[in-house]
């Protein structure tokens, strides 16, 4: 009957060292600030010739490019600009 005694006991010493721990760790992260992302890329300045009445619908960013979905002043359409340098990189037309 007495190595169930001891039993219960490390049991219930285990459990309370678990939860102590879970709850440090939950602490710990929650004080810590997330980390900053830096790029060292510089942002050009990017004209697009699209013509009149084009507006940008919308955007989805990578590192180092930027696809934008224009509607209006014709065809749908997908136009993808490198950061680094400003230029258009890539244009995809949307069917219909």
């Amino acid at each position: 009957m007495r190595w169930l005694m001891v039993l219960v006991v490390a049991m219930g010493v285990l459990i309370v060292a678990g939860v102590t721990t879970i709850g440090v760790t939950i602490v710990h992260r929650m004080s810590v600030a997330p980390p900053t992302v830096v790029h060292d890329a510089v942002m050009h300045d990017a004209v697009l010739d699209e013509p009149a009445g084009t507006h940008i619908a919308g955007v989805s960013a990578l590192p180092d490019r930027l696809a934008l979905r224009l509607v209006g002043g014709g065809a749908d359409r997908v136009v993808v600009v490198d950061l680094r340098t400003g230029q258009v990189v890539g244009r995809a037309a949307l069917a219909r």
